[in-house]
């Protein structure tokens, strides 16, 4: 559904340089389809050498293409969407912000209220096509929305939602990302403590919770579940599950995951 589809990422940092890879691996998209804009676009230039159309031109790129993504700070989305507005046409465009905390009445302060717009939460897993998305919008039709989701399903896979839940979706799937990576390095480090070299023990810990997702993923199943598999009794997994507990670790990931909700509500 992209094969033609003319794409800008205005603002192309950490996140949308993640999303451009993610659509360079599709077999079908063609590089030459996409403009990607930065204030000093040299760290992007690279991608040139790909058919990628690499510059600073906002209103180039956003008037050359079908759908916009704003991938700038939550304080620069307004600027620029009163900088493109001119050439903006709501009946053949779609605008998508990525901006955390930046809602559609915002949105809309600065577009045509006939304009269709998304916000979306994708993760840095658009980089290797794994990325969870959740998108939401408004003026959209089934048309827009198989357009969007085309776009976010090519980096991962899509979830529409209320954009009432927008700010806790960005926790759980996009700051999410961190809090699991860091569970993995301290995994590591347990590994190295009880023997294992670094890289054998990376080996061992992303293989086991790659292994942990997919079961769940696959079996549909409860984590509770898969835990009462692998715990027997007076046995070693239950005996470590018991220590991280009695140091709060669920507690701690719970209050981690409010405190990352409660800084987005005051941003």
């Amino acid at each position: 559904m992209l094969k033609d589809t003319k794409i800008a990422i205005i603002g192309c940092g950490n996140l949308g340089t993640s999303i451009v890879s993610g659509l360079l691996a599709l077999p079908d998209f063609d590089a030459k389809n996409l403009h990607i804009t930065k204030r000093n676009p040299s760290s992007l230039l690279y991608l040139q050498d790909r058919g990628v159309r690499v510059h600073s031109d906002n209103v180039i790129a956003a008037k050359e293409s079908e759908l916009i993504i704003l991938g700038v700070k939550p304080f620069n989305v307004s600027n620029i969407l009163k900088e493109i507005n001119p050439v903006l046409d709501a009946k053949n465009q779609i605008v998508i912000s990525l901006a955390t905390g930046i809602t559609l009445d915002e949105i809309f302060e600065d577009l045509d209220p006939k304009m269709t717009a998304f916000r979306a939460m994708p993760n840095i897993a658009a980089d290797i096509q794994e990325s969870v998305t959740c998108i939401t919008a408004r003026n959209n039709n089934l048309e827009a929305e198989e357009k969007v989701k085309a776009l976010f399903n090519s980096i991962g896979f899509s979830i529409t939602i209320e954009e009432s839940l927008m700010e806790a979706a960005t926790v759980l799937g996009a700051c999410g990302i961190a809090y699991v990576l860091r569970f993995i390095r301290a995994m590591i480090q347990g590994g190295i403590q009880i023997g294992f070299d670094a890289k054998t023990a990376s080996q061992i810990v992303n293989q086991t919770v790659k292994g942990a997702a997919e079961l769940m993923i696959k079996k549909n199943m409860h984590p509770e579940e898969a835990i009462d598999k692998v715990t027997t009794p007076k046995g070693c997994t239950i005996v470590g599950l018991n220590e991280m507990e009695h140091h709060g670790f669920s507690a701690a990931m719970v209050r981690g995951v409010l405190a990352s909700y409660q800084k987005i509500e005051k941003i």
